[in-house]
């Protein structure tokens, strides 16, 4: 399980790995008849994505591999093709639907505060805040956001009965400052690093950074890669300092950075629920 987040935080695996869905319903070709059926899915335990993590997946792979070449067309009079294997796919969607609804914890998406306003656009949040003849806006998408929360080592030391920690969904996020009478937007592209997520008692440290600044037109939503854009890797630590006041005088600090953070693993946790939802539609004909 463990070495499926790794791949998946290098970039070279997708979707990430508590997508719990994708690898065990393909087609077989290495049998002319039928594989024998599984009992019916009420009789194995809800898989929530938080108890998906203590198997590592493998009671998965041998509970669900079985049911690859099911047979036998079930007709609801759409036209479209349904098997025993769509059917029985349908209910363990039920199934996990039920046990994602028990396990969230937010019903609706969670207040930042400072008088941010939100906009969601399906997968996109963004942020809005207006102080003293400036605009500020904080854009995130929830896609790929949620990082491997421990390394293939760390797995193989924890015990049976320890839970791994929750999903936390931790998006990259772009500020812009407009001012009234400019023509220029300030943006600043920043992260949290892997390493400073979960540090508690550490007041003094940031828990994001910035990575990149430029300036864009104002009113222009096409990046402009014919302007200068500055990284922060090699940048004068006394100039980024004075950036993260600049964003802080502002209200995009530690708390607020906290607070994207409940808000963003709300919303994923939503749009999973909702892409569950809609996978047992279009598996049901529905």
């Amino acid at each position: 399980m463990l070495l499926l987040r790794a791949l998946r935080a290098t970039g070279a695996l997708r979707p990430p790995p508590r997508r719990l869905l994708s690898s065990s319903f393909s087609s077989s070709s290495s049998s002319s008849s039928p594989r024998a059926l599984l009992p019916p899915p009420a009789a194995a335990p809800p898989l929530a994505r938080s108890l998906w993590q203590l198997g590592g997946g493998g009671w998965r792979t041998a509970l669900l591999r079985p049911r690859r070449g099911s047979a036998g067309g079930v007709s609801c009079g759409c036209g479209g093709l349904h098997t025993e294997g769509d059917k029985a796919f349908a209910q363990f969607l039920t199934d996990e639907i039920k046990e994602e609804k028990k396990i969230q914890k937010h019903k609706s998406l969670p207040k930042v505060s400072g008088g941010w306003e939100l906009e969601v656009h399906g997968t996109e949040a963004k942020l809005v805040r207006k102080v003293a003849g400036e605009r500020i806006t904080v854009t995130f998408n929830i896609n790929n956001s949620i990082p491997p929360s421990v390394d293939e080592e760390t797995q193989e030391e924890q015990k049976p009965d320890e839970q791994e920690p929750d999903l936390t969904s931790t998006p990259n996020f772009v500020v812009e400052v407009i001012k009234d009478d400019t023509k220029q937007t300030l943006v600043l592209d920043c992260h949290f690093p892997e390493d400073e997520i979960g540090h508690e008692g550490e007041e003094e440290s940031d828990i994001f950074t910035i990575r990149e600044v430029s300036f864009q037109p104002t009113g222009e939503s096409d990046w402009k890669d014919t302007n200068y854009t500055l990284n922060t890797d090699s940048l004068d630590w006394a100039l980024y300092d004075h950036l993260m006041d600049f964003l802080a005088d502002r209200g995009v600090d530690n708390t607020f950075a906290d607070e994207l953070i409940e808000l963003s693993t709300a919303l994923e946790h939503q749009e999973y629920i909702k892409f569950l939802e809609d996978l047992k539609s279009f598996v049901k004909c529905q």
